[in-house]
């Protein structure tokens, strides 16, 4: 599968609740243009976050420099640097001034595999992308990705043309101290490049 040749996902797609949108991302393919290299992968794992109702949100506290990009229409990207060594990619949705995004925590590998392992470092498939801080490395995303369009042509979102249906199961959001009973993350069940979790962490699954 070529995540090039797939349909991008519409503006429309963007702008609806960010609990929606997380769990209707996976499955759908991440696809960047590196180096004039498309690097990409299937999403297996995302989390909703809710704006000025979800403490953990980064966008709780209000608008400012680092989070503006999140109080924009559904449809661009947030980029954020944390733990001061890695990237972290997040798709805003919703509706302007909500402050909504999903944060992108694993994908599946796809093309350009060997641009990512050089990315990474490694050789080790399920280490390349299964985690936020790693798919944004392997994949070439930082700060230059902040604010951009996600329907244009650098950085964007297709349908995978899978035909095979991904089970989804959902749980509590990973790393957080704040509004931890939530259940806004959401993976694809029993996928080797979802991140690690210790399950004795988690409360409750709910597959779909």
């Amino acid at each position: 599968m070529n995540g090039i040749k797939c349909k991008k996902l519409p503006k429309s797609f963007y702008t609806r609740g960010a609990v929606t949108v997380a769990k209707d991302l996976i499955g759908k393919v991440l696809v960047h243009k590196f180096d004039n290299k498309i690097l990409s992968g299937i999403i297996v794992e995302t989390e909703a976050y809710t704006g000025k109702n979800d403490p953990a949100s980064h966008s709780f506290i209000g608008k400012t420099k680092r989070n503006g990009v999140m109080f924009e229409e559904g449809g661009k990207s947030y980029v954020y640097f944390t733990y001061g060594n890695h990237y972290c990619f997040n798709v805003v949705t919703g509706k302007k001034d909500r402050g909504n995004a999903v944060l992108i925590r694993a994908v599946q590998p796809l093309e350009g595999i060997d641009i990512m392992r050089k990315n990474r470092g490694t050789d080790d498939m399920y280490n390349l992308t299964s985690g936020p801080g790693k798919l944004a490395q392997a994949l070439g995303i930082d700060k230059k990705l902040y604010a951009a369009d996600l329907t244009g042509d650098i950085i964007y979102l297709t349908e995978s043309g899978n035909a095979g249906k991904i089970r989804i199961s959902r749980s509590k959001r990973i790393g957080i101290s704040k509004n931890t009973e939530k259940l806004y993350r959401f993976f694809a069940k029993d996928n080797p490049y979802v991140s690690k979790v210790n399950i004795k962490t988690l409360l409750k699954n709910d597959s779909r």
